[in-house]
């Protein structure tokens, strides 16, 4: 038996209801179906953003907001400037969801619970009359003439547009493949970076904020770092991870890094502050009060490093002391050892070619009536609420379309 709809979308995330809810709404005649593997939809809102749902950032300008995405900057660029970060907003107060911006420019619901923004979706799908059926894991795609058929393990579905919205799910990947497309490999995208070294074994919740460098190539970032358990983490650590995905799974998460403790601050001005603290402070101890914007502990922890003993005063220090205090401020060797998950955000880098896709519409440029939202393609953000923002822009964008 086959069921018939004009639409179908693969996958009930963000991306898949946001698609079927604006396609709806502008069209009410349409017969929509939503298909989803597991028992539950929505399972990455729920669980985005510590369970309060990151949903877009306040970056309300789309030459700037592109600047968040490693993958996709070129290519957002035009579906931006049709649905930004500000549309996002207005479109969920119309749904009755209240927004709310933090310091750090991430946008909450004004519940601070993922829950309000599941609730939303549910509810315009029934208000809708969108089917949305779990359990319904995609098992193979066919095209007849116009007509899409989609087989899962139970069903057999007919449409005449087909939406997938499945994520970084490589069976579909797979099934894409077979279609002609091609499929940049997914490697992961935000990770945190495993170092042991004395240097920070006693500091975990210490947070600095620095400039990193992955040393041998042109990776470089800056913001706040964060020292934890198993090594680093914080902006400035994912940061690099994201735009460093392909190079650093290349180097199989074997590497080494420098890190300026004190911004970006060069090695000239510091060295000559040092030496005035020299002159200064000539009888008190090194170690025991930072003369910078660091802990005392991280302070601590680096003039120890340096060679300097617990009580050594500042007029004691030696001349190569003072250029091993230097550099273990400005330019400290670090290596890292293999990547732990960051929370449980888990993102990849990799989908289906950009090359391959119509940005005005989002169709597939190899197949007419295939379209594509949120992170299955080759896009993917640093975290904040950018991949969220992709999966509503790209949504809007296949709706208008269809």
């Amino acid at each position: 038996m086959n069921q018939n709809f004009d639409i179908i979308i693969v996958g009930g995330g963000a991306a898949g209801f946001f698609t079927a809810i604006n396609i709806v709404e502008k069209n009410p005649k349409l017969k929509v179906a939503i298909l989803e593997r597991g028992t539950e939809v929505l399972n990455k809102v729920r669980i985005s953003g510590g369970g309060r749902c990151n949903v877009t950032h306040a970056c309300f300008e789309p030459n700037e907001l592109v600047k968040f995405y490693p993958r996709g900057e070129k290519e957002l660029r035009g579906p931006f400037h049709q649905f930004c970060s500000g549309d996002t907003i207005e479109w969920f107060e119309k749904h009755g969801v209240e927004l709310k911006i933090e310091a750090d420019g991430r946008m909450f619901p004004v519940s601070n619970s993922s829950q309000t923004i599941i609730d939303c979706f549910l509810k315009a799908t029934q208000k809708l009359g969108i089917a949305v059926l779990t359990g319904q894991s995609v098992q193979s795609i066919f095209k007849k003439e116009n007509t899409w058929k989609i087989e899962t393990q139970t069903e057999n579905y007919l449409a005449e547009k087909l939406i997938l919205a499945t994520g970084s799910n490589p069976k579909v990947w797979e099934m894409l493949q077979n279609f002609g497309h091609a499929v940049v490999s997914p490697v992961p995208s935000l990770f945190t970076f495993n170092i042991k070294d004395s240097r920070i074994k006693e500091l975990p919740g210490v947070a600095a904020q620095v400039t990193v460098k992955v040393k041998d190539t042109k990776l470089t970032s800056t913001g706040p770092l964060l020292i934890t358990h198993w090594g680093m983490s914080g902006p400035a650590i994912l940061k690099l991870s994201a735009w460093g995905a392909r190079i650093l799974h290349d180097k199989n998460y074997q590497f080494t890094i420098f890190i300026n403790w004190l911004n970006d601050a060069d090695k000239e001005a510091i060295e000559k502050k040092l030496k005035e603290l020299k002159q200064e402070h000539a009888k008190k101890s090194v170690s025991k009060k930072s003369p910078f914007e660091l802990t005392n502990r991280l302070w601590e922890s680096l003039v120890l490093a340096s060679g300097i003993e617990q009580e050594t005063k500042w007029a004691d220090l030696s001349k190569i002391q003072l250029q091993n205090l230097v550099n273990q401020l400005t330019n400290g060797t670090f290596q890292v050892n293999g990547k732990s998950t960051f929370k449980e955000e888990f993102v990849t880098a990799g989908g289906i070619d950009l090359k391959e896709i119509n940005f005005k519409t989002m169709e597939s440029k190899l197949h007419e009536n295939l379209y594509f939202a949120g992170e299955i393609v080759n896009i993917d953000a640093i975290t904040g609420g950018f991949n969220f923002q992709n999966a509503w822009t790209s949504g809007f964008i296949v709706a208008n379309a269809v």
